[in-house]
């Protein structure tokens, strides 16, 4: 690979990479949590003026919400991976025909994803281990989040774009507007209007279309490429290659799907024949999973930030860059883990509180889930960020397999043959399990695709 003048006067090329990654996984850390925050201030609002009742509703239709974020980050991360790219060979108009393309595929997409959701919202709500408890707060936040889920989409694409055109602070400035606009909503619909779920619902989905419109207006503001009318048409090929890239994250989104729906069919059965009942679990282990998600949020910042350099780099043939990159995201991303570990481990009832008061009981089963579910988070780190690596290079079949890993290959059949033993500890103590295994193969492909980009340089 041969490093052109042009390429060396890129900042991407020359400048420090501890610099680069303040410019651009800082504000990315930002957005993503801002995004994760969405569901997580719902909860907070819904747990102090409904009860633990609406925050189990909240987490049966969380699962609705990952599959479209998945769709998204697969088109947006794709995208975003394409465009740096395209842009580190010298091939913009094929940087701007596929960016089109996802803008226009996106929006067909998020309509019939939604059209289909409210069709078949009943048979959803129970596939996701709904009770008959939870039913009706179930269906009356499902109904109306189900309306902002194409803004979800699209306005997730956009965000990924604008980071990998070089405008990092106007993606997080535009999801900051969305959450504003949420927490801001929220208290005033929950507690002042007395609308329950449905006024959380309705606040969420009002944020996610400010979010969307700051995206729609990103689109003249393109620094890298410039967009024709004839880009926006659906080009499939491009549309293909930008999923190829973006297939990690979409993988990793849908793996939660799928581990949320088997793990609250399990918290249902086996919480039914614990004295802590099924709402309590089902309620809990939605909250511990989502707080621990703003820590992964912060990991895939990191990680999606240091992409553009990545991408670039590898694409320019700058391969000691890349692994410099890598190590600095690498060492980031452990330090939150360990931090989040301490967390877990040391305030778990602090945590949860912050999410309503509840029965003696209620607390016990908390606690337990922090100290043993998230026992192992301390390796999710690199997992994280070998999955985002592999992405930014083209490896994307090794970055499925390091995203399948974790919530798949390995958690679903700890939860069923530890909870088929322990009962309902055991579907917590599948967590730490899982963990320990994918971040000892992610260990293993990584250490070999270093080792084959040594030869590269």
């Amino acid at each position: 690979m041969m490093q052109n003048q042009e390429v060396l006067q890129n900042p991407l090329a020359v400048d420090s990479v501890w610099k680069l990654l303040g410019k651009y996984a800082i504000p990315c850390v930002i957005s993503l949590l801002v995004n994760s925050l969405y569901n997580m201030v719902d909860q907070i609002f819904i747990g102090q003026g409904v009860g633990y009742l609406g925050n189990g509703a909240t987490n049966i239709i969380y699962p609705l919400t990952v599959i479209v974020l998945s769709i998204a980050l697969m088109l947006g991360d794709g995208g975003a991976s394409f465009l740096s790219l395209r842009l580190g060979e010298g091939k913009k108009e094929d940087g701007a025909k596929g960016i089109g393309s996802v803008i226009t595929f996106s929006i067909v997409v998020g309509i019939i994803i939604a059209v289909l959701m409210a069709v078949f919202l009943e048979d959803l709500v129970y596939l996701f281990g709904c009770t008959e408890t939870l039913y009706p707060y179930a269906m009356d936040y499902g109904r109306i989040i189900i309306i902002g889920l194409p803004f979800v989409l699209v306005g997730t694409v956009f965000t990924a774009i604008e980071r990998a055109d070089g405008s990092p602070q106007y993606s997080m400035v535009s999801l900051l507007v969305g959450a504003v606009t949420n927490t801001i909503l929220d208290p005033i619909f929950i507690f002042v209007f007395q609308w329950g779920v449905k006024g959380a619902a309705l606040a969420t989905i009002i944020g996610q279309i400010f979010t969307f419109l700051m995206g729609l207006n990103y689109i003249r503001r393109f620094r890298s490429i410039h967009l024709k009318k004839s880009d926006y048409k659906i080009h499939f090929h491009s549309c293909k290659k930008v999923m190829g890239l973006g297939i990690s994250s979409f993988i990793t989104q849908m793996s939660i799907v799928i581990v949320m729906a088997v793990i609250n069919n399990l918290l249902t059965k086996y919480g039914a024949l614990s004295e802590y009942g099924s709402e309590i679990p089902i309620a809990v282990v939605g909250i511990v999973i989502k707080v621990n998600q703003l820590v992964i949020a912060a990991t895939v910042g990191i990680a999606s930030g240091a992409q553009p350099i990545i991408g670039f780099n590898y694409g320019a043939g700058n391969i000691k860059r890349v692994k410099q990159t890598f190590r600095c995201v690498v060492i980031v991303a452990e330090i939150l883990a360990v931090i989040a570990f301490a967390a877990y481990q040391l305030v778990p009832v602090q945590i949860i509180s912050i999410f309503g008061k509840e029965s003696g009981l209620y607390n016990q089963f908390a606690e337990l889930c922090f100290r043993i579910f998230l026992l192992a988070t301390i390796f999710n780190g690199f997992q994280t960020v070998a999955a985002l690596f592999m992405q930014s290079i083209g490896r994307a079949v090794k970055s499925a397999v390091i995203s399948l890993s974790r919530q798949i290959i390995f958690l679903l059949p700890a939860e069923f043959i530890l909870s088929s033993i322990l009962g309902i500890l055991g579907v917590l103590w599948a967590g730490p399990v899982a963990d320990i295994l994918a971040f000892i193969l992610a260990v293993a492909i990584v250490s070999r695709e270093l080792k084959i980009l040594e030869k590269e340089v």
